[in-house]
């Protein structure tokens, strides 16, 4: 335990250390900030001109869709800011950078995740905090203790659900060495599929984000549960309150698999 609270406080050093590097041009820094968040804010600009033209998508109302868009969009967000070593870890391997790694007496997983950290991604965190607030304000939400921590275990559960698809994909450079582009059908596909509500699309496309990559667990359903509104699909009221912790779940068994790779990791002789 006390080796683990050790790595942990190196982690939040090495991060500060990348912040810090990354504000030493603080024009350019800012500049960059606001043009992450435009582009993202023009993504959601075409969704609301879509509900214009139509009015509603099935039934679904925009404020709606927004509550969806906010929450997995802040939580990826966040993910991919942490998660750039993972996402880039490829290039750790094929320059050897890995091997030092594992020669530190800490947390290979923790090493990888401080070796980058995209301080640009809050541009999406905010343009993702903003819509989800304006959605919960139209959808006219009744807040209370228990929806707000729905909420915020729900946009855990999405941290924790594209950290482990980022960690799965570094795990095949393992035998692979280049990172596979079929993740990214998962991450940034999933992105663009969850922030839509689930029963417009077919079932057996929406059954792959509740029981293969879990995003409608940590996105959907807790969502409809903050906004009291029926399922299509019919789920309880209890699953959707502790659908979100199947996001912990996900990054857990993610984690072994990475151990698993460590393990049969044999160099790239470079």
């Amino acid at each position: 335990m006390d080796n683990l609270i050790d790595s942990i406080g190196v982690y939040f050093k090495l991060i500060g250390i990348n912040i810090r590097s990354q504000l030493q041009y603080r024009s350019a820094f800012i500049m960059m900030l606001l043009g992450n968040f435009t582009v993202t804010f023009i993504e959601f600009i075409g969704i609301a001109v879509l509900f214009t033209r139509f009015g509603s998508l099935q039934g679904w109302r925009l404020e709606e869709v927004a509550m969806f868009y906010g929450i997995i969009n802040v939580g990826y967000a966040v993910s991919e800011a942490f998660g750039r070593g993972f996402d880039h870890f490829n290039l750790q391997v094929i320059h050897g950078e890995f091997d030092r790694t594992l020669l530190r007496p800490r947390s290979t997983a923790l090493q990888v995740l401080a070796h980058d950290f995209l301080l640009l991604r809050a541009g999406r965190l905010l343009q993702g905090l903003a819509i989800l607030i304006w959605a919960s304000i139209n959808i006219g939400i009744t807040w209370n203790f228990a929806k707000v921590m729905l909420l915020l275990v729900s946009v855990a559960g999405n941290i924790c659900v594209f950290t482990g698809l980022l960690i799965l994909q570094a795990t095949m450079c393992f035998w692979s060495t280049q990172s596979l582009e079929v993740m990214n059908s998962f991450t940034y596909g999933g992105v663009e599929t969850v922030q839509w509500p689930l029963p417009i699309f077919k079932k057996w496309f929406a059954g792959i984000f509740v029981f293969i990559i879990p995003l409608a667990c940590v996105n959907y359903f807790p969502a409809l549960a903050v906004m009291e509104k029926s399922d299509p699909f019919n789920t309880p009221a209890w699953f959707q309150w502790i659908s979100p912790l199947i996001g912990l779940i996900f990054l857990w068994i993610s984690l072994k698999v990475w151990k698993f790779g460590v393990r049969h990791y044999h160099s790239t002789g470079s």
